[in-house]
């Protein structure tokens, strides 16, 4: 009991405090005063259990927010600080260093610690909790995502990108931890298109030349007085302007996403080919990171286009990487001529792959699933009439090789469900030309 009792005598003068500053009255002092006693004597125990310091640093969180309204509606004149202005939050920080230390291993705790020091500011302290908390768990990509963050937060990218890049040396295989890195150096050259527009840097206007120019020298007053400061000081913004080819074709080619495509190679054949085998995720999660990130049209095509390519040499004869593949004609909301363009062009290239000499059943299969899907989508009948030609075509081809097995139950069961839909015998011909073909 001599810990509570310590613990007590330290929160004596926040109370006075607050009682002086009339945010709390004597009789609600008391209460905090017994539910803090409480709280303590759990934490004292032999074992110790996690909720209870969680219990209590919520009552402290509970508490603050209390504290901060009543402050605002009091809004008292003095405008010293005073202990209890920080008082109630330092004693979160307290609880959650004792819970830390009692809990070491636990990955959520120290997560929650650095959410409850973001959220009050506490921009240092976040620094440190992230630097012990990697020293214990190195191998948690979630930890270094979080501290990539908040460095990047506080404009600081090349303390992101080493915390980052550390994280991925030590868990080569984590998808979310390359997800997060290509994602920081798209933002990283979109931050720089946009600065290198507002500076004027890679323009190709040029400003107007020797009239406008010898109309302001005539207007400026300065050249009365010093001549020939017009030209002084125009020589730097010339110097700038002539530029050498090799900066401007490396700008180029940062701009056009050289850096996110390096990174891109790096996740996919990673350093030790045997442990770091390219997965169907990676290429997936990137494809939607790509999709969905606010960069120019032209760069996204150009940086799918190489994810599309480093799949097809990585992955070349994965069922799932052929649909992954295919997919590119088919992206969200297409209508009109163009759907009917995108969707043959992926069935072609799908057909290839299922037709192939010796194509494995995998492909067969997804093929076959292919089909299905789109037969069963809300698209014009003369399209399901198309693939399902094409199926039957695939059918024909497979079935002298004898392994047409996948394709023709895919063939009945869309004549199967289009005789459901229609309900008149509609398909009985094409199925009676399957049974026969």
């Amino acid at each position: 009991m001599e810990r509570v009792q310590y613990q007590q005598e330290q929160m004596l003068n926040e109370l006075k405090d607050l009682v002086n500053k009339h945010l709390f009255t004597e009789k609600e002092v008391k209460q905090i005063v017994k539910k803090r006693t409480a709280f303590e004597t759990a934490l004292v125990r032999r074992v110790g259990k996690k909720a209870d310091f969680l219990r209590y640093a919520s009552y402290e969180m509970g508490l603050e927010q209390l504290r901060r309204k009543r402050a605002a509606r009091i809004k008292s004149e003095s405008t010293v600080p005073s202990i209890s202005d920080y008082a109630l939050v330092r004693r979160q920080f307290h609880i959650f260093e004792r819970a830390i230390r009692k809990f070491k291993a636990d990955v959520g705790l120290w997560i929650q610690y650095i959410q409850v020091a973001q959220r009050e500011g506490a921009r240092a302290l976040v620094g440190r909790i992230s630097a012990r908390a990697l020293q214990l768990h190195p191998t948690q990509p979630s930890l270094y995502i979080i501290a990539a963050s908040h460095e990047l937060n506080h404009q600081s990218p090349s303390s992101a990108r080493s915390l980052l890049q550390r994280g991925i040396r030590l868990n080569d295989e984590s998808i979310e931890l390359w997800r997060e890195y290509v994602k920081m150096e798209l933002g990283f050259i979109e931050s720089l298109r946009r600065r290198w527009e507002v500076l004027g840097i890679g323009s190709t206007k040029k400003p107007s030349t020797q009239g406008t120019k010898n109309t302001e020298t005539a207007a400026d007053p300065s050249n009365f007085i010093i001549p020939g400061i017009e030209d002084e000081m125009s020589a730097p913004a010339e110097e700038a302007q002539q530029e050498e080819p090799e900066g401007v074709d490396a700008r180029k080619e940062i701009l056009e996403g050289a850096i996110v495509k390096s990174v891109m190679d790096n996740a996919v054949k990673g350093e030790n080919p045997v442990l770091a085998l390219p997965k169907l995720e990676l290429f997936e999660t990137l494809k939607n990171l790509l999709t969905e990130y606010p960069v120019p049209p032209t760069v996204r095509t150009t940086l799918l286009g190489h994810l599309y390519h480093l799949s097809k040499e990585r992955l070349h004869d994965d069922a799932g990487a052929i649909k992954f593949r295919a997919g590119r004609f088919l992206p969200p909301d297409l209508k009109g001529e163009e759907l009917v363009e995108g969707l043959r062009q992926a069935n072609e290239e799908l057909l290839g792959a299922a037709c192939a000499r010796n194509a494995p059943k995998e492909i067969l299969e997804m093929y076959a699933l292919f089909i299905e899907e789109w037969c069963g989508a809300a698209i014009d009948k003369h399209m399901k009439q198309y693939l399902v030609t094409t199926l039957r075509s695939a059918c024909k081809q497979k079935r002298e090789a004898g392994a047409a097995e996948p394709l023709l139950a895919a063939h009945v069961r869309v004549l199967m469900s289009a005789w459901n839909e229609e309900n008149d015998g509609g398909p009985e011909k094409e199925g009676n030309q399957a049974r026969y073909a």
